[in-house]
């Protein structure tokens, strides 16, 4: 090996050992260790809040839609005009249901990264 490289190799290694040293015993090295660590974990913290917000939206979004739905199932073919009016008000609520929880899934898809709940549906059916 050349004088040339091997000098490199030295510099490396001692700037290498240095920083080691440096992080792991010195304590400012610790407190920058620390501070890098703590920002990390806040970012995951704050990831996981928000893809926790989102799938709970998304229930709540679809409980709603189910029972909007099963009103609109249950009274669509009644006599009684008062309750097909029901099921009338139904339809339109779970499509308004269905139309702002698939925009709301577009916005924030990127929140599953590919791994969506399985409670969770990519869309929601509107109502004919």
């Amino acid at each position: 090996m050349s004088k040339g490289w091997t000098i490199f190799i030295s510099i490396l290694a001692t700037i290498i050992i240095s920083t080691t040293i440096f992080f792991a015993v010195t304590p400012t090295g610790r407190a920058i260790w620390n501070d890098w660590m703590f920002a990390l974990n806040k970012v995951d913290e704050h990831t996981y809040e928000n893809q926790r917000e989102v799938e709970n939206t998304c229930r709540a979004m679809i409980a709603n839609y189910n029972i909007d739905k099963n009103i609109y199932l249950q009274y669509k073919d009644s006599t009684d005009s008062e309750q097909v009016s029901w099921a009338n008000n139904a339809k339109i609520r779970a499509n308004s249901t269905a139309s702002i929880y698939n925009n709301y899934i577009i916005q924030n898809s990127f929140v599953w990264q590919d791994n969506v709940p399985s409670d969770i549906f990519m869309t929601l059916a509107y109502i004919e």
